[in-house]
């Protein structure tokens, strides 16, 4: 008799999949003790990382940032691999990012004097609200703060009782705007800026108790200047030809919650790339169905699929649809996190600027907008354009500008055409960059060559950015989301990894980092192997 070893397959070859087979590989596989293979359903790896060109510059469609330097573990692999340099321009976002000109609709150039301290108090709100300071600038406002349940509600109880502090009654503000309108436009512009951090379509949606349990690691947040995709590599650097299997798409899972059947018996055989076809007395009680019509048997298998893509899974009814699905379902108390849990969508827009010899370079342009009711707003403004907070070089002199955009507009803009983007963004623009000014300085209009965006919305690999704690949820559904399916006979059988699994670093490339290698010790203490 052939004793099969046991098998690890990990669906998704992204940062928590390629994280946890770095792990295992490195730990036991490589000796022998058991075999890891990656199932990955695109034609790349990197998951929602995928570093591009645009422009003759090095960028970003997915992950962007190391957010804080202090204890990141991607931190720590680009400093080993080099990756924190490069002599090719790449998307920095340097020191211009703090001397940004913020103008509204119709071409104001808004004094610091309007724009600073309502600034101000949304970055003390949100600190509060993130457990960073114990009180809000300026007192008192935090005394009317009570009954709130989510973030939006909580920014906008602490604008309402700033207005009502410093009594906003002025009849002029800037242009068409009387003060208190214009203080609400600009709160709300980095409300939108809020949403692109967390991928909520709306604040009102953020859970309030749980933004206070987000944890956030110290010191800068800086981009990685030979690209993310580098992590992503260096992961994968270390495992054999063949482990990873590109263009596999999962269509279900064949599972086992009780005792007394498997998938794999002593006679079974695997069909299609990546199977083993030794006959052994072995059983792998799981089996992967591919939408090729392949099949794969596994001891264990690690999901690092999106949150969008099991929330896609238990709301789809229909077998043959191809959405990823388990089977039997999951137990009840997973499809009620899932459900609950938050995710949404977050894009990207660059746009190529002409060359122009009388443009130094383009500011770092903070938009204000009237609000959608408003009769005061320029008509030819698009509503999906109406909640984009900025615009700027990826660099201080780079042709290449930056826009984000989430929720309803980021999945607008995936569905436009290019050409459309082009001339209603170029219309956008020049009513920003007219010459009218308010206690500021004007600058000149400019023009734009070509696009490009993210879909990572309608990608059915991802469905979604990334994750959040919805109102009604919980960071306990993220503790359920990454418990493992087993039973008393096989266990182990399933486990859960990526951003969306962890409880205090949802959202982010080490969250599923970590996720994947609690995941691979997991399995390690299993099979009692030292770390070597």
């Amino acid at each position: 008799m052939v004793i099969k070893k046991p098998r690890i397959v990990i669906i998704g070859a992204g940062m928590a999949g390629l994280t946890a087979a770095n792990k295992l590989y490195k730990s036991c596989a490589k000796n022998g003790a058991f075999e890891v293979c990656v199932v990955e359903g695109g034609n790349r790896i990197g998951g929602r990382i995928n570093t591009s060109e645009f422009g003759g510059d090095r960028i970003e469609m997915g992950a962007t940032w190391i957010h804080g330097i202090g204890g990141s573990p991607v931190h720590k692999i680009a400093q080993e691999i080099g990756s924190l340099e490069s002599e090719k321009p790449w998307e920095c976002m340097n020191g211009f990012l703090d001397d940004p000109i913020t103008i509204d609709e119709n071409g104001y150039v808004l004094n610091p004097s309007l724009v600073d301290p309502i600034s101000n108090l949304f970055f003390s709100l949100m600190d509060f609200a993130q457990g960073k300071k114990k009180s809000v600038v300026p007192d008192g406002i935090e005394d009317n703060l009570g009954g709130i349940t989510s973030v939006g509600s909580f920014l906008e109880k602490g604008l309402e009782s700033y207005q009502k502090l410093k009594s906003r009654n002025e009849v002029n503000g800037c242009g068409d705007w009387n003060r208190k309108s214009l203080e609400k436009s600009i709160f709300a512009m980095h409300e939108n800026t809020q949403r692109t951090f967390t991928a909520a379509n709306d604040l009102h949606n953020l859970d309030y108790i749980a933004e206070s349990e987000y944890v956030m690691f110290p010191g800068e947040e800086i981009t990685i200047a030979k690209g993310y995709s580098s992590i992503i590599e260096s992961l994968a650097s270390v495992l054999p030809s063949g482990v990873i299997q590109l263009g596999k798409k999962v269509h279900d899972i064949e599972w086992h919650p009780e005792c007394g059947s498997n998938s794999d018996s002593d006679s079974d055989s695997d069909s299609g790339s990546g199977s083993d076809s030794d006959p052994g007395s072995g059983s792998r009680p799981v089996k992967i169905h591919f939408l090729d019509g392949t099949t794969m048997s596994a001891n264990h298998v690690i999901v690092t699929v999106s949150l969008g893509v099991l929330k896609a899974g238990i709301t789809d009814s229909d077998s043959n649809s191809g959405i990823f699905k388990f089977n039997p379902p999951l137990p009840n108390y997973k499809i009620e996190a899932i459900s609950r849990l938050g995710y949404g969508v977050v894009n990207k827009l660059f746009l190529k600027l002409s060359p122009d010899p009388e443009l130094d370079r383009f500011p770092f342009l903070q938009m204000v907008f009237h609000k959608s009711d408003d009769q005061l707003k320029n008509p030819k403004i698009p509503w999906w354009i109406r909640k984009t907070s900025s615009l700027s070089p990826i660099y201080e002199k780079s042709s290449v500008l930056l826009s984000w955009f989430a929720g309803d507009e980021a999945h607008k803009l995936e569905a436009l055409p290019d050409e459309v983007i082009l001339d209603e963004v170029s219309t956008t623009i020049s009513s920003f960059l007219s010459y009218k000014k308010c206690n500021g300085n004007a600058i000149k209009s400019c023009k734009f060559d070509k696009v490009l965006k993210s879909r990572w919305g309608s990608d059915p690999l991802f469905m979604g950015s990334y994750s959040f704690i919805a109102v009604g949820s919980s960071s306990k559904d993220m503790d359920s989301l990454a418990e493992p399916l087993t039973n008393g006979c096989s266990p182990l059988q399933i486990l859960f990894a990526g951003e969306a699994t962890h409880r205090t670093h949802y959202s982010t490339t080490h969250g599923a980092y970590f996720s994947g290698l609690r995941e691979a010790n997991r399995l390690l203490e299993h099979y009692n192997c030292i770390d070597v």
